[in-house]
């Protein structure tokens, strides 16, 4: 038995008793000290010194793992040896002031106008259709997040109607965002219909957007929905609720170039978070400029 194991197990159990730590975060440590205790080999854990520390990285690198689960294996690792500190067996912290390598920061999947506009084009006035018509179109309209989505109440609809909906964010901030006039129209279709899902027992069902049997859509069908339509349109990618949230805040900065504006209506803390949405096609840019800016217009006459 690997004399490293101990600790480890004796960690992690602290981790899951006291500090209520989930399993899937266990599962994880667990995993990254493996590797920790793989790549030291013969040496001690106690013995190893941040140069070992940083060869590591260097071969986990290298096998192909990305700097974000680079991080997530340090973090591991770090606390594991503070937690030996504070038990007075670690002498020293090999990881304290390593860090991981940087992963050039994937830029967010948008749709195509043409897509978007594929996507939103009315599918059949079947029950479940007009439903996912609506979901579509506030997804896109909005800028929502799947979560905030899901837990609308018909409450809303009044707020939706006069072109606007109140949602609670990230940390329980609430922002209130416009509704388009086209959502606003497969809404009201939802709505006059949306009855026909409820049973006579569910009449004070609060949800706006319902299931086959009742009640709330959940968040992982609203998921499945959005991929099924995506499939049955021969739409070339994986098309997910984020990617409609995506494809909002590009094609809202393509028009208006107001990142400001933009980043109040995604509920973005930070204007660093909604800068990754100025990956703007730079033809469509190159066309706005040409059409728009008084020194790019080429007057009649000009030689």
């Amino acid at each position: 038995m690997n004399p490293a194991a101990g600790p480890i197990d004796a960690w992690l159990a602290e981790l899951a008793g006291q500090r209520r730590q989930s399993a899937h975060t266990i599962d994880a440590y667990r995993r990254d000290l493996a590797l920790l205790v793989e790549l030291a080999g013969e040496t001690p854990l106690a013995g190893l010194q941040a140069h070992h520390i940083r060869r590591f990285l260097a071969q986990l690198h290298g096998r192909g793992l990305s700097g974000r689960t680079l991080a997530r294996v340090l973090s591991a690792w770090r606390g594991f040896y503070r937690w030996l500190g504070v038990r007075g067996e670690g002498a020293h912290n090999p990881v304290a002031g390593v860090r991981p390598p940087r992963s050039a920061k994937a830029l967010p999947r948008a749709l195509s106008p043409d897509e978007a506009s594929a996507l939103l084009a009315p599918a059949g006035d079947d029950l479940l259709g007009v439903r996912d018509q609506a979901i579509c179109e506030l997804f896109y309209s909005s800028g929502l997040r799947l979560a905030e989505l899901a837990a609308l109440d018909v409450g809303c609809l009044g707020d939706i109607a006069a072109g606007e909906v109140r949602v609670l964010g990230k940390r329980g901030k609430e922002r209130i965002v416009p509704v388009g006039g086209q959502a606003r129209v497969a809404l009201a279709a939802w709505s006059a219909r949306r009855g026909e899902l409820l049973r006579t027992d569910q009449a004070d069902e609060p949800a706006l957007f319902l299931g086959r049997h009742g009640g709330r859509l959940s968040p992982r069908m609203i998921q499945a929905r959005l991929k099924r339509r995506a499939l049955l349109l021969g739409l070339p990618t994986h098309v997910h609720p984020h990617m409609l949230r995506h494809s909002f805040a590009s094609h809202l900065l393509q028009s208006s170039g107001d990142l400001r504006a933009v980043q109040e209506m995604l509920g973005h803390a930070s204007i660093a978070s909604t800068q990754v949405y100025t990956h703007l096609d730079f033809q469509h840019l190159a066309q706005v400029y040409d059409a728009a800016h008084p020194r790019a217009r080429k007057k009649a006459g000009d030689g």
